[in-house]
């Protein structure tokens, strides 16, 4: 593909199976100047999978917005650079929000590729229904406002979608337990991996078997809608 002057090319990348990244992605990535990357070493895995060696800086959280303006100017000066995040598509819960915005402001043009989302990995595996749906992002840490989130999730009419830590998911689940033990939830782990997993059921049955068997790796947290239709029951 023609890879266009002063451009910036927001690159999804897979979230866990490095086969999934697309086929454009891969040309963008080997056709740009420079690759802006939320974790260098991180992405230099993916790259090295491919044979792909570029340039490669990094761009995340602590100096995005320096890195930004950096990077701004090689493009107003007709340099080409794709973004990747360490996994998915950038700003879903990642950096790039902000570059992406500075990037509109200064009249940067920008392509964005889609490819592989936990989000809605999770949401079809789960086997909720899917034509509409809230993605709430990481839960809170305090605790007090993730039993917040969880009870506006419980009372929802769609099925929402939450990231969450290893290490905060059993007392998450326990939560859930309590506020609704019968409501349907589904946790979904180590997405596109060898270990992939979806654990279905009532939150008290779900909550039960990783108290049990403590879960390790990214974790995806589906809940249902408050009014499930029969044939998702």
């Amino acid at each position: 593909m023609e890879i266009l002057p002063s451009t910036l090319y927001v690159v999804a990348t897979p979230i866990g199976n490095l086969g999934d990244l697309t086929f454009r992605a891969k040309e963008v990535l080997e056709g740009v100047d420079v690759i802006a990357c939320e974790d260098t070493r991180h992405s230099q895995r993916l790259l090295a999978h491919y044979e792909i060696r570029k340039p490669l800086v990094s761009l995340h959280q602590h100096n995005e917005a320096m890195r930004s303006a950096q990077l701004i100017q090689d493009l107003a000066a007709g340099r080409t650079v794709a973004y990747i995040s360490d996994a998915g598509t950038p700003g879903v819960s990642d950096p790039g929000q902000r570059f992406v915005q500075a990037c509109l402001r200064a009249g940067i043009r920008i392509d964005v590729l889609p490819g592989a989302s936990a989000v809605t990995t999770a949401l079809i595996g789960s086997g909720f229904p899917a034509d509409a749906f809230h993605f709430g992002g990481f839960l809170p840490v305090k605790s007090g406002q993730r039993e917040k989130a969880l009870t506006a999730a419980l009372t929802r009419d769609e099925t929402t979608v939450f990231f969450e830590s290893p290490h905060r998911l059993e007392t998450t689940l326990e939560l859930l337990a309590r506020l609704a033990p019968e409501h349907p939830i589904c946790v979904a782990r180590e997405l596109t991996k060898k270990f992939e997993e979806f654990r279905r059921g009532p939150a008290a049955e779900v909550a039960a078997h990783y108290k049990a068997h403590p879960a390790k790796g990214e974790i995806c947290l589906v809940l249902g809608g408050q009014d499930m239709p029969k044939w998702a029951r």
